[in-house]
Order: structure tokens, then C-alpha cells, then sequence
């Protein structure tokens, strides 16, 4: 029996980094002995027993959205990069939650309307964001009614005098960013192209966040979407015009006109193309910083050009707006999101979204790494999920993108991932003559095809035009200053009260006090 004194020794061992670090594996065997499992929970008990609750006041708020990294997302990664019983760096994190992702009008929605409830603390309407449930989708002269529009958590950063900056590897303009600084009853109006005459009294995504408050006093905007913001953009073959998106045709350059007001300010200001223009930099002597990297998303992690001409990685991006926020001692606010998780989600690619939930990762480590546990408060979130599904019964120690078995129903190999709905290179079945002369529809066998490339398209058992989100709870991790609040299964919308009475700025400016 375990005593008292054993107990504060072990965890005083533990704590010192004494304890023998226990493999899975032993001499390429899987453990069977009981005691590597003893060993392994009393770890974790000696782990949650030195976790403590931290009430000092957030001066420095980052949160990391990764989108479409629904649970099992989390644990395909953790799998493919270290084995079932690794954990990311995130998944260390003292304290965590669950997040309720329904919108105020649908049980599965999109990233525009939980963006919003993150970012503005208010669950709205599937298609809009930055503006309340009042607003309908395409309601322009509702979203105009100053009393729909949602304060962001940038913006009362702002107003307490913090700094505040965006992050990206989207366009700057797309869903998720998006509800940081503007507010549109329609996703899509990313610029004046995508807005016919009937709601030209909105002012496009773009627009406003160079033109208004609070994204034209963003200290640091990186991303993508180059497109939205120039009339005559230009494309080449490593960096296209995206038809999903949005071309200027209003005679525009809104980058110029972010030159030009930063001037009139008398602020430093910089904006920043490519690898070499960001790294040529003197971030330290910045107070505005502008990148956008290319005309529609950035590449991901793994296609990206890395050269001087290319694109800087998401944890390159997260480390320069560190160093540009972290100059204003009242401290900042920051929104880094890892869209290419849900670009590959959406394609139906689930190595590819594992891959960027690790470079994902990365970013977070970044972060971790330049700021201070004691008075920085990280969250680490999703929006939403996505319909991967994790199939039983693989054996230990295989690839998470491998064969889980045969099925005993037709007698064909099926993969340990799939999802429930998919577009059509999901659609895995196809005719043949059986045995008695009849055709029959047959499932395809995986093991005849490449399934371990980033581009295999695994199973879906739904056909649409492309892969969609799922309604499950998204996990929330945090450290740092009141990261304790993050504690049970919460409202989405929680999180933006949660950093507010943390760093004490919006509705819990001192005294802290919930009436």
C-alpha cells in the first residue's frame, strides 16, 4: 500500500525528472507485463496531483483554433506520430474541456457561426458571422443594426489597450478569421465580387478589416486570401487565383490603402510577401505587420516552397507575431488557426489533415516556447469535427492509415480510418460479374491500392460533392492563468467569457465578479 510519505516522494521524483520513462514497446514486443501499467497510472496520478490552479490575471491571451480537429482527428495524430499511448503537446496541458459546437439555428454547422460563438461569446445563425442570431443568412440591412453587431475578443483586447493579431494559413478573410473583425450576413462576401447590387450597402469581409474597427488597428494580420484585396491580382502557376474565393473588381488596392493609413498614424508599419521579405525583417522595430502569402490558402505544410520566395510555415508565422505583440507591456490577444486540417478533411484526405494537425502542433510548441505559463493563458481548440471514424479492431503497433482487418460480412480488408460522408473519390465501389453470372455491387479492396498516401481518399459511407462536418463535442485544452475554467462539458460560446474574465478586459474589467 502506497503511504503518505512514499506518495510526496514519488511525486518529488517524478518531479525531477527521476522516474524511469516506461516503453511501450520491449524488445519490439508489445509490454505484457502488469507492472508497466501500474507504473504507467501512477504516473498519471502523480502528474494530476502537482497540477495547480493559477488566478493571476492573463496578461497575454493565444488562441489556437484548429479547424475540423475533432477528437478523433486528435487521436489519429497522436497515434501516426508516437503510438497510442503518446500524447501531443497540447494533450499536456493541465486542464481541459468539451465544447458544444451546435449553432443558434443547426445541430452541425459551419466554421462562420462557431468561429463566432469562440471569438464573440454568441451563438449565431450556419453563414453569417459577427453578427447576432437576429441576422438571418444574406440579411444585409440586418447586420447593418449596430445593436446585432458582436464584439470580438481582439476588440475588447484592443480597447483594454492590449495588442491583438490574426493567424492563418486561410484566407484572411474566410470563416473562421473572419468574426475576429468584421460582421457579414454572408460568409461569402469575402469581397465587393461576391456581393451583388441588392447588399452593396455591406461592406465586404476585406474592406472591413482595413477600413474599420478593430481590424484596421490588428498589429499583426498573416495569412493568405491576397485576392480580396487587389483589383488586378496577378497568378502563377505556384500561386493561382482560387475560384472559391473572391477577386476585387472595384478598382481597388486595399493594400495600399493599409500603407497609406498606417502613414497617416505615424505608425511603423510593414507588410511582408514571402519567406524573404518577412525574414529580411526587423520585427522588433514593427509595430504593424501585414503578410499576405498568396492569393487564396496556403499551400500545405508539406507542398509549401519553404524558399525565399515561398510561404512561411504556421509555427513561422505564430513566431512573428509573438515577437511583434509581445513588445506592448499591457499584452496582447492572438487567433492562430490551422484551416488546412479542415481543407484536407474536406477532400477526404485523412493523412493529410493528420499531417497538418501535427504541423499544427508545431505551432502551438512555438508559442509555448516564447511566452511565460505563469501570465500567458493558451487555449487549444476546434470549432467543430469532421466525420472520421476510427474502425475496429487494428492491432497495436500498425499504421493508423493501415488495414483494420477483413470484414467477415464480403470478405474484403477495409482501413482502420473512414469517414461517414465523403465526395465522390470516397465513393469506393464499383461492379463486377459474380460467380453465378449476376453483377453485383462490391466494395473495392484497399490493400490493391496506395493507402498510405497523403492523397488517398479513404472510404465514406455517405456520397456528397465533398466531405462535411460532424456534430460531435470538440475537446479544449489550456495552461497558464485561469486555464482551470476549462473544467467540464461547456457551451461553445463559453470560451470567449472564460479569456474575458482571465485577462480582465470586456464585461470583468476589476473587480472579478459575475453578477
Amino acid at each position: 500500500m502506497l503511504t503518505l510519505v512514499a506518495l510526496v516522494s514519488c511525486i518529488f521524483l517524478v518531479s525531477a525528472g527521476t522516474v524511469p520513462e516506461f516503453k511501450e514497446f520491449k524488445a519490439g514486443k508489445l509490454r505484457t507485463d502488469q507492472q508497466f501499467w501500474k507504473n504507467l497510472a501512477r504516473d498519471e496520478l502523480y502528474e494530476a496531483l502537482r497540477v495547480r490552479q493559477n488566478y493571476g490575471r492573463a496578461k497575454n491571451v493565444i488562441l489556437f483554433i484548429g479547424d475540423g480537429m475533432g477528437p478523433n482527428t486528435v487521436t489519429a495524430a497522436r497515434i501516426y506520430k508516437g503510438g497510442e499511448g503518446n500524447r501531443l503537446a497540447f494533450e499536456r496541458f493541465p486542464h481541459m474541456g468539451l465544447l458544444k459546437t451546435y449553432s443558434a439555428d443547426q445541430t452541425v454547422s459551419d466554421s462562420s457561426s462557431t468561429a463566432t460563438a469562440l471569438l464573440c461569446g454568441v451563438k449565431v445563425n450556419r453563414g453569417t458571422f459577427g453578427v447576432d442570431a437576429s441576422v438571418g443568412f444574406w440579411d444585409c440591412p440586418g447586420s447593418l443594426r449596430p445593436e446585432a453587431r458582436l464584439e470580438s475578443l481582439a476588440a475588447i483586447a484592443l480597447k483594454a489597450g492590449k495588442s491583438a493579431g490574426v493567424v492563418t494559413n486561410m484566407r484572411i478573410t474566410h470563416s473562421t478569421p473572419g468574426p475576429l473583425y468584421a460582421h457579414s450576413a454572408q460568409r461569402n462576401w469575402e469581397c465587393d465580387a461576391k456581393m451583388p447590387e441588392s447588399v452593396r450597402a455591406c461592406k465586404d469581409t476585406a474592406r472591413q478589416l482595413i477600413e474599420d474597427f478593430p481590424g484596421r488597428d490588428f498589429n499583426v494580420i498573416l495569412g493568405g486570401g491576397r485576392q480580396a484585396f487587389l483589383t488586378d491580382v496577378t497568378e502563377t502557376p505556384d500561386d493561382p487565383i482560387d475560384s472559391w474565393g473572391c477577386v476585387r473588381e472595384d478598382g481597388r488596392n486595399l493594400i495600399e490603402d493599409y500603407k497609406l493609413d498606417k502613414q497617416r498614424r505615424g505608425l511603423r508599419a510593414a507588410v511582408v510577401n514571402n519567406n524573404l521579405e518577412l525574414n529580411s525583417l526587423n520585427l522588433n522595430n514593427t509595430d504593424y505587420l501585414l503578410g499576405l502569402f498568396a492569393n487564396t490558402h496556403l499551400k500545405y505544410e508539406h507542398e509549401r516552397d519553404a524558399g525565399p520566395n515561398g510561404t512561411p510555415s504556421l509555427s513561422q508565422l505564430v513566431e512573428a507575431a509573438v515577437t511583434v505583440l509581445r513588445r506592448n507591456e499591457k499584452g496582447f490577444f492572438l487567433m492562430v488557426e490551422g484551416g488546412n486540417i479542415s481543407m484536407a478533411h474536406f477532400r477526404g484526405r485523412a493523412k493529410k489533415a493528420i499531417m497538418e494537425t501535427l504541423a499544427f502542433e508545431q505551432a502551438v510548441l512555438k508559442a509555448m516556447a516564447m511566452t511565460n505559463e505563469e501570465e500567458t493563458l493558451i487555449i487549444v481548440t476546434s470549432d467543430h469535427a469532421f466525420t472520421l471514424n476510427i474502425n475496429g479492431y487494428p492491432r497495436r503497433g500498425q499504421s493508423i492509415f493501415g488495414i483494420a482487418m477483413t470484414s467477415p460480412h464480403d470478405h474484403r480488408n477495409y482501413t482502420t480510418l473512414s469517414y461517414s460522408v465523403g465526395g465522390p473519390g470516397s465513393f469506393h465501389y464499383e461492379i463486377e460479374n459474380g460467380s453465378n453470372g449476376i453483377q453485383q455491387v462490391v466494395r473495392r479492396d484497399p490493400s490493391t491500392e496506395d493507402i498510405e498516401d497523403e492523397n488517398y481518399e479513404q472510404i465514406a459511407a455517405i456520397p456528397l460533392d465533398e466531405s462535411g462536418h460532424g456534430g460531435s463535442d470538440v475537446t479544449v485544452y489550456a495552461r497558464g492563468p485561469f486555464s482551470h475554467l476549462f473544467h467540464n462539458i461547456h457551451e461553445e460560446h463559453y470560451v470567449y467569457t472564460a479569456v474575458s474574465y482571465a485577462a480582465e478586459i470586456g464585461d470583468f474589467v476589476r473587480p472579478r465578479q459575475i453578477n
